[in-house]
């Protein structure tokens, strides 16, 4: 998976912080607070996500209305994942991470890791 683009991180922004599906039209007035951008712009950006798995369509009258098929965690978890399969050392590399992390989220890494089964290796192999 390849990390969304800036235009791209920006709908997707937009369609998950929304309760319900939105149209083209919705999310281009909601980027167009920010910046300037066309419909048809919005449009072809919004069709790339869909195509690539990371939101739905659904017929709503003469348009579609657009919703996320995942969550941005899973977005970011994944992205996660694929920075430590790049990494030579990945316990190394998740000390770094985790060194980084303030104390709440140090807390709640803790208590994700104390809830969280581990895999137990088959004694029989």
């Amino acid at each position: 998976m390849r990390a969304f683009g800036e235009l791209e991180s920006d709908i997707m922004r937009v369609v998950w912080a929304s309760q319900e599906p939105l149209s083209v039209q919705r999310i281009t007035d909601a980027l167009n607070e920010e910046r300037s951008l066309a419909y048809t712009t919005v449009m072809t950006v919004t069709e790339r996500l869909r195509t690539k798995g990371w939101l739905e369509r659904a017929k709503q009258g003469r348009s579609y209305r657009y919703q996320a098929l995942r969550s941005a965690d899973d977005y970011t978890a994944e992205l996660m994942e694929q920075a430590l399969e790049s990494s030579t050392d990945r316990a190394t590399a998740l000390l770094h991470f985790a060194g980084r992390l303030d104390a709440a989220e140090a807390a709640a890494l803790r208590r994700a890791l104390d809830t969280t089964p581990t895999a137990v290796p088959d004694i029989d192999s």
